[in-house]
């Protein structure tokens, strides 16, 4: 895979995950959204929607990892570090693209903030919140449930002909919206650096009416513990298979 091919293909991959992603986020919590209320099952599937379709997409350019915490995995494990900063900014660049769509879909929801003067912080669309802020407790939950990412993703690629099927990324979109349902609680489960950070950039810089503040104090936790994350499973995955 050439350098352009995998930039191009996490940028577009991790835009349609974003796009989904933050997407069912704010059909649920936006007022006068259809979709208001539907409840945390609905943005887990929501989620794991949006691994599969990014996914899917990118995978014949880059592999489709949309996630510098796999990409960091990948790379403990392998030992191949060259191309892991093309990966990373292309998934950032595709982050924070599919935050704008986002923000272009529910342009309507997100101004009734101001015209019908409704009190409705917009940070959590785009980014995660943690339900009880303890920055050590959060840390280590995101450490966690990013393990109980990257560990089996590089797992999968020790059975024969998950890869040349492509069943492997239907199983990652299904653990993926497993994490969301078993793990998400106490964070809102970033498990992806680019995820979170790019988002949050994109709703400090958007002109979105009664936005509520973006958190800086609170951002490090979901980049620091998904990289964490995702460097122990390469370590725990070099060291016992």
């Amino acid at each position: 895979m050439s350098n352009g091919d995998i930039f191009v293909g996490e940028v577009i991959g991790t835009a349609i995950l974003i796009l989904f992603g933050a997407g069912v986020v704010a059909a649920v919590v936006l007022n006068y959204s259809k979709a208001k209320d539907a409840g945390w099952v609905v943005i887990a599937f929501g989620w794991g929607f949006g691994v599969m379709a990014g996914a899917y997409t990118a995978a014949p350019l880059s592999g489709g990892h949309l996630n510098p915490a796999v990409t960091l995995g990948i790379a403990i494990d392998t030992g191949e570090w060259d191309k892991v900063h093309i990966y990373v900014a292309g998934q950032m660049v595709g982050a924070m693209l599919g935050a704008v769509l986002c923000w272009l879909v529910y342009y309507a929801q997100f101004e009734a903030n101001a015209e019908e003067d409704i009190s409705q912080p917009t940070l959590g669309v785009f980014s995660t919140i943690p339900a009880i802020r303890r920055p050590v407790a959060n840390l280590v939950t995101e450490i966690i449930a990013t393990m109980g990412l990257v560990l089996p993703i590089l797992a999968f690629g020790l059975t024969e002909g998950l890869g040349e099927s492509g069943t492997a990324i239907l199983i990652v979109s299904f653990l993926v919206v497993g994490i969301g349902l078993s793990l998400g609680g106490p964070t809102g489960y970033a498990i992806n650096p680019a995820r979170d950070l790019g988002p949050r950039i994109v709703h400090a810089l958007l002109p979105i009416p009664r936005k509520g503040t973006s958190d800086w104090g609170y951002a490090w936790v979901p980049v620091v513990g998904p990289l964490i994350g995702g460097a122990l499973s390469g370590l725990v995955f070099n060291a016992a298979f």
